[in-house]
């Protein structure tokens, strides 16, 4: 076969393919066709609760700074629809293909984490985001994503030196370092601690050595607490973290008023719509706290249902990864538990600030809390899943895999 009739034939499988892949998530079909339906639901009332909830909260502070109470719903509303079209379009690309440019992906986390220190805007002492036009990019949102997928490529490749030798576990945390420098300078101590973490479950998952592990999280502790101790700000988290009442209209304000709003809610909740600590009281009612919100209004009931639906995702992804790693399709296993990982101690974080259980981080509930870079971000790290979800169904493999092992 001649090398253009060739590429011809590739492209037409290629086109074939994401059609396939179109009607697989649309319609479903046989078992070996459809994708993880209970994941999409989940997702699905996800970011419904989340754009309720959000119009709820946002109301009250959206009318104090902008004179308009639905100021911050329109802009969720956009998000959200800009979300799933992400969604989708990754979904339907091949792994093989996001894998083949994980280096790419990287450079820009890296470049776009760049930015930020140089052109970056700051909102309540942190420089954390890039404005574009009447948009702002909270960089630290896609870093994650693409350094995971950068982490699984690596671990796919470099399987046996990871395993082996302290080169290979050393050099797959070089690149998560240098981001860690990046982010601490912004600063955003939260964001550093979900990859710190999430990367070494997965070094882990990909069989590294125990005594790397022990020595790595030696470090890593050592270094969370001198970094706790050199910033004021950060220390002032931690004790009123311990005790919130002793200064709670200060350092503790925050917590007690989440704490106030969650024993408000008892069982069933004040009803929607009924809550009172976000009217001025609870500041980031619709980011960072918006689960106290929901226990407010929706109650007990509420928070056990947000929590159960964002376990259902983290559990699907976790046995999604399962399923890949036993079809040898090691680059999707690995990310699928990343994003799992992720998706579990940034939820974890979030509630237990909340909540009173740990410091605050300043990290968004998954596919909840308003924040257009974070909603993006996880959209599509939950389109991913579906594409390795589909692919490991269906035994799909790529047409340029295919016409590389012909």
């Amino acid at each position: 076969m001649r090398p253009h009739e060739q590429q011809l034939e590739l492209s037409m499988q290629s086109t074939v393919s994401w059609r396939d892949s179109v009607i697989a998530f649309w319609h479903g079909g046989n078992d070996q066709q459809s994708l993880d339906r209970m994941l999409m639901w989940a997702v699905f009332f996800l970011l419904g609760l989340g754009f309720v909830m959000v119009a709820s909260a946002s109301m009250p502070v959206a009318e104090r700074l902008t004179g308009n109470p639905f100021y911050f719903v329109a802009r969720h509303s956009f998000y959200i629809l800009l979300s799933l079209v992400g969604m989708t379009t990754v979904m339907l690309l091949p792994t093989q293909f996001i894998d083949r440019f994980n280096g790419i992906l990287c450079v820009i986390a890296l470049a776009l984490l760049l930015a930020v220190l140089l052109i970056g805007h700051e909102v309540n002492g942190a420089t954390r985001w890039i404005r574009i036009g009447p948009m702002t990019l909270q960089a630290a949102e896609f870093a994650k994503l693409f350094f995971f997928i950068f982490l699984a490529s690596y671990l796919n490749r470099r399987h046996d030196e990871v395993r082996k030798n302290w080169r290979g576990f050393v050099k797959a945390l070089a690149v998560m370092a240098l981001m860690s420098f990046m982010l601490l300078l912004q600063p955003d101590l939260g964001t550093v601690v979900v990859l710190s973490v999430t990367a070494m479950l997965m070094l882990f998952i990909a069989g590294a050595r125990i005594p790397h592990f022990l020595a790595l999280g030696i470090t890593m502790v050592v270094l969370f607490v001198v970094l706790v101790i050199v910033e004021p700000y950060r220390m002032r988290r931690v004790t009123s973290f311990l005790d919130p009442w002793q200064d709670p209209f200060g350092s503790g304000y925050q917590l007690t008023q989440s704490l106030m709003a969650f024993g408000r809610g008892d069982l069933t909740g004040q009803g929607l719509g009924n809550s009172i600590q976000k009217l001025q009281f609870l500041p980031e009612a619709h980011t960072d706290f918006i689960l106290a919100v929901i226990g407010e209004e929706l109650g007990f009931i509420g928070v056990v249902a947000t929590i159960s639906l964002l376990m259902v995702v983290v559990i699907k992804a976790l046995l999604l990864g399962q399923r890949a790693l036993r079809q040898n399709h090691a680059f999707g296993g690995y990310l699928a538990h990343g994003i799992g990982i992720w998706f579990f101690f940034q939820g974890a974080v979030n509630m237990g600030a909340a909540a009173g259980l740990i410091p605050t981080k300043g990290l968004t509930m998954p596919l909840v809390s308003y924040g257009g870079s974070s909603l993006l971000a996880m959209t599509a790290a939950v389109g991913l899943l579906l594409r390795i979800d589909y692919e490991v169904r269906t035994g799909y493999r790529s047409a340029t895999e295919k016409g590389g092992s012909q």
